[in-house]
């Protein structure tokens, strides 16, 4: 049988190539025996199984609860396509022993994924995913079929999201928000985020317009990832019919991008930034902040500045989600517009920060672009560019050693001064400016980071970072 094995957030593969039914089942049997074997933690032999809107999602949510109860465990499946922290929400309210989200989040339409959500709540970190790797293919799939395991009551249909909600209104001043009267856009990007800041600020004074909130497979001919150069569609728009914020969700509502009130886009950078800054100013919060290392490194002077301490990790929410299960953390930070509040759940959540930037714009009562300058005028100006280079994924190791034992010398005109080499390899330069390239965890690619004080210097960084990887 074909090998799989687990990236950077779990298994994905293309629809109908890797991605098939066959295979989830041998990775739902892997999952079953390996939660079996635990007998530890007093969790119930119970899975959570979500999924989004991509094609046969559903279906593929199916199988595995199948494969689930033919292995005796109860099984919430959820009934419609579902927010991925609804599901790790649901596992830690029910003590489930795991979850399951079938979903690729934010790559292209042709994707599909399985992504494993820990007891605690959490994105699976390395150790769990290796149990589940260790397991497959060692006992045959034992499914029970869906229409049998519900009419034994094995299997319950329920709808995640209604308790999802409040969850996040306890985590936010939702009084403050409810009386703001913001003109809030979202921007759904054809994702499970469809219709949920509206069900959320229904019966408030918001009032909420929706953007690709139909369900489309192919996501309208993009991937529902919440960058800039997606936005072109929502930004026209707002330019003509303003609103207060356009919020952005990816396909499976774990991350969160936005425009500001003119139909500027966001940065993902300047999304966490603005949280965390709100966080710590307007709600006078403290604690410690962790961040992936390709996170802007206005957090860190945002930390230097308010005394925080900050631990940076590798990428993958799995890295921070670990972090945030340690006491005193505030908040985690990943540069694909990742948010994560342990008061809340060690997991990203896009919703619940999507609520916490409403929750800013309620207490500055300014527009959003003006709190903007104010953060540049104290931190300085921090520029953000980014590039997707296919490349052969049995090459990525040579490549990156090349990378770190032959680091430029400069960077622009500033001197290299710092090497990091505990997740790709990143180059710092003294003027703080640096250029970061690392092979994706979950497609056949490598990224190119660049931070700059200016975007044609962030831009030329990363023209320099492929021009280097095309020389190796």
């Amino acid at each position: 049988m074909p090998p799989i094995r687990f990236g950077t957030d779990g298994w994905r593969g293309v629809i109908a190539e890797d991605f098939t039914f066959a295979n989830v089942e041998r990775v739902a049997q892997a999952t079953a025996d390996c939660w079996a074997s635990e007998t530890a933690r007093g969790r119930e032999r119970l899975a959570v199984v979500g999924y989004d809107t991509r094609f046969l999602s559903g279906p593929f949510a199916a199988r595995t609860a199948e494969v689930f109860a033919g292995n005796a465990f109860r099984v919430v499946l959820t009934s419609a396509p579902t927010p991925t922290p609804a599901v790790s929400l649901a596992v830690k309210q029910l003590h489930a022993a795991g979850g399951v989200m079938i979903t690729a989040s934010h790559n292209p339409p042709e994707f599909n994924g399985f992504k494993l959500k820990a007891w605690f709540g959490g994105s699976a970190d390395a150790t769990i995913c290796h149990g589940v790797e260790s397991w497959l293919d060692r006992t045959s799939v034992r499914r029970l079929p869906l229409a049998e395991a519900r009419r034994q009551g094995t299997v319950t249909l329920k709808d995640l999201r209604p308790a999802h909600y409040r969850a996040i209104r306890r985590l936010v001043d939702f009084e403050r928000v409810a009386e703001s009267g913001l003109r809030v856009a979202h921007d759904a990007m054809f994702g499970v985020g469809a219709g949920c800041f509206a069900a959320l600020l229904a019966g408030t004074t918001c009032r909420v317009t929706t953007f690709r909130g139909e369900r489309d497979p192919l996501f309208g001919g993009i991937r529902p990832e919440p960058i800039p150069k997606f936005y072109a569609a929502t930004s026209e728009f707002l330019r003509r019919h303003r609103h207060d914020v356009c919020l952005v969700s990816d396909g499976d509502a774990d991350r969160l991008g936005g425009l500001d009130e003119r139909g500027a886009p966001l940065t993902a950078h300047q999304v966490v930034a603005l949280v965390l800054w709100h966080l710590v100013v307007n709600r006078r919060q403290r604690g410690t902040v962790v961040k992936s290392l390709n996170t802007t490194s206005l957090v860190d002077q945002i930390c230097a500045a308010h005394d925080l301490p900050l631990r940076v990790t590798p990428i993958g929410f799995k890295h921070i989600s670990a972090e945030m299960r340690r006491p005193g953390v505030l908040v985690g930070l990943e540069e694909s517009g990742s948010l994560g509040f342990p008061a809340h759940l060690p997991e990203r959540d896009g919703l619940a920060a999507g609520l916490l930037l409403l929750e800013l714009l309620a207490s500055e009562r300014q527009p959003l672009s003006r709190v903007l300058r104010r953060l540049e005028r104290e931190f300085g100006p921090h520029r953000y560019a980014r590039l997707d280079l296919p490349f052969p994924a049995e090459r990525r190791a040579h490549l990156m050693a090349a990378c770190a034992a032959t680091p430029p010398a400069r960077l622009g005109r500033s001197p290299v001064v710092e090497v990091h080499t505990f997740d790709g390899v990143k180059y710092v330069a003294r003027d703080g400016s640096w250029l970061m390239l690392r092979g994706s965890g979950t497609e056949p690619l490598v990224r190119v980071y660049a931070e700059a004080a200016s975007q044609t210097a962030a831009e030329r960084l990363v023209q320099a970072g492929a021009r280097r990887l095309r020389s190796l």
